[in-house]
């Protein structure tokens, strides 16, 4: 069968990431719109209002993930969420609330200009999307910048993201742009490579009906298989692609530098996977998730 024509990506490249579940590729952006998002981001944490903030707090523990309507109506909006440790007991910031905050999200990639030139109306995204062929038809369903603070940038824990963005079949695919210098010390992610093709998505992220969220079991625990062995490899470049499956992390940030990144998330729109009422984020009928493929530039 004639293989498809490229426009972006190699042939290396894409059987680089269906082995390894994730690739990097350097030289994505511009200096120039990775210096515009950068700024951007830290003219929205400057700009935002403290005073009215409900002080949500975002952690991806197990057992204690955010949940409260601050979140859970985010999707089609730009909300702050802050460290956990940027808080004390008696909900007071315990440093100014630009290094406070832990993710600005999730609706970036809609509702602000310059994030939403990079995403929906990127030619190139639209060529490696095409050559990836990893989507029939993919919408953007959120966004984020993960700031990812000095001292007190959280760990996050080994997961895959198909987790928190269940479909069925699963079809999350990320897009992770560094937007300063990532190292070992300040929290660069790390990969279990090949991890995609033996790790099932076991359990999903959802709204529970007595509110908040919580995890659902897709098996009985009896079931589930053991953790994959092998070595985590440490990525430093410019954009992450992200299998949904592949199992990743980032330690916290021990340095004094930030590590500003900017993320959003792809799947397969219906009917080649669907995207039920339980996920946590859920359009809305004034901003649906839109298209990727059929955006004007």
């Amino acid at each position: 069968m004639e293989q498809r024509r490229l426009e972006y990506l190699t042939r290396e490249q894409i059987n680089q990431f269906d082995r390894d579940g994730y690739l990097c590729i350097r030289g994505f952006l511009s200096p120039e719109e990775t210096i515009g998002l950068l700024d951007r981001a830290k003219q929205l944490l400057e700009e935002f209002n403290i005073n009215d903030h409900p002080k949500t707090k975002f952690t991806t523990g197990d057992d204690n993930h955010v949940g409260d309507d601050y979140f859970l109506t985010s999707g089609d909006k730009i909300r702050f969420f802050l460290e956990e440790d940027a808080v004390d007991a008696h909900g007071k910031l315990t440093r100014d609330k630009s290094k406070a905050v832990n993710k600005i999200g999730h609706g970036l990639h809609e509702l602000d200009p310059a994030f939403r030139k990079v995403t929906l109306q990127n030619e190139r995204l639209k060529s490696l999307v095409r050559d990836l062929h990893f989507h029939k038809d993919p919408v953007a369903l959120q966004s984020m910048v993960i700031t990812k603070q000095t001292k007190i940038g959280g760990e996050v824990r080994q997961h895959n993201d198909s987790t928190f963005l269940y479909t069925d079949p699963p079809s999350a695919l990320g897009f992770w742009f560094a937007l300063e210098n990532c190292t070992p010390e300040n929290g660069a992610l790390s990969f279990l490579p090949g991890s995609h093709k033996t790790t099932p998505i076991v359990k999903r992220f959802v709204r529970l009906p007595e509110g908040g969220t919580g995890f659902e079991d897709l098996i009985s625990p009896a079931e589930v298989p053991p953790k994959p062995e092998g070595k985590y490899v440490l990525t430093e470049c410019d954009l992450v692609i992200i299998h949904g499956s592949v199992l990743h992390k980032s330690e916290r940030n021990q340095s004094l530098f930030t590590r500003f990144a900017y993320t959003f998330h792809m799947i397969d729109s219906p009917p080649y996977a669907v995207y039920d009422e339980k996920n946590w984020l859920q359009p809305s009928k004034e901003l649906p998730f839109s298209r990727i493929l059929t955006q004007e530039a």
